[in-house]
């Protein structure tokens, strides 16, 4: 694992007591990995993330995982709304959506891997918590998006991922209360905000189709993640 440093200024404490339970993934969606990590050191720009990965694998670090990095905006998982503080983010340098959407490659997964596992073994982060940026922030983003392979992290030992089918819900109006029971900030059935959580869950979960409609294989897999959800949180 090649790990460099280039400090961003972007960052601060901390706040007191809190603990750092999230790990968040996102995509660069910029051209290239060096226009991301100068937007990410920029203060005018006032973003930032713990950590960029190329796609070569090289890792940089910019923040320290002690202090808060600036990468979540406005967000929410699991009824954490200061997701700043909770959290350690990396992005993973991809051109996203606006500028050629691409695979990740075999590289840079493997470099996500290592560094992950150290992450985990350092902070108390459950697999439920391990999301991406359209999981915390669904009316807003779309990263790391569809083609991000999170069932392989999982089999890494970070994530989460269903094992086996479930009974589904029966109908739209109860995926408000199993997106929530996920982690998912949802409004009402067919509200605009619960519209853009099965989007993000299906980015997520079943990511070969991600329309927002609540077909038969999306239901399942609802279902089955929340059974793994449960499940992770009898263990605990």
């Amino acid at each position: 694992m090649i790990l460099r440093d280039r400090p961003s200024p972007n960052q601060e404490p901390r706040a007191r007591g809190t603990r750092v339970d999230i790990l968040l993934l996102h995509y660069t969606g910029m051209r290239t990995g060096a226009e991301a990590i100068d937007r990410l050191c920029d203060p005018a720009a006032k973003v930032s993330a713990h950590y960029v990965i190329e796609e070569d694998g090289t890792i940089w670090r910019l923040v320290d995982e002690a202090r808060r990095a600036w990468h979540a905006g406005v967000a929410s998982w699991q009824g954490t709304t200061a997701v700043n503080d909770a959290s350690i983010g990396i992005e993973l340098v991809n051109p996203g959506h606006e500028w050629g959407y691409r695979p990740f490659p075999e590289a840079q997964m493997r470099a996500l891997e290592d560094l992950a596992h150290g992450i985990l073994a350092r902070h108390p982060i459950p697999g439920d918590r391990v999301v991406g940026h359209s999981d915390v922030a669904p009316l807003r983003k779309q990263d790391p998006g569809e083609l991000f392979d999170w069932r392989r992290l999982s089999r890494a030992g970070i994530g989460l991922w269903p094992a086996t089918p479930s009974t589904p819900p029966r109908s739209l109006a109860e995926a408000p209360a199993a997106l929530a029971e996920i982690g998912y900030a949802v409004g009402l059935a067919g509200s605009r905000e619960t519209h853009a959580a099965i989007i993000a869950f299906q980015r997520h979960y079943r990511p070969s189709t991600c329309d927002g409609a609540l077909d038969d294989e999306t239901r399942s897999r609802l279902a089955a993640v929340v059974a793994a959800v449960h499940a992770l949180r009898r263990a605990r």
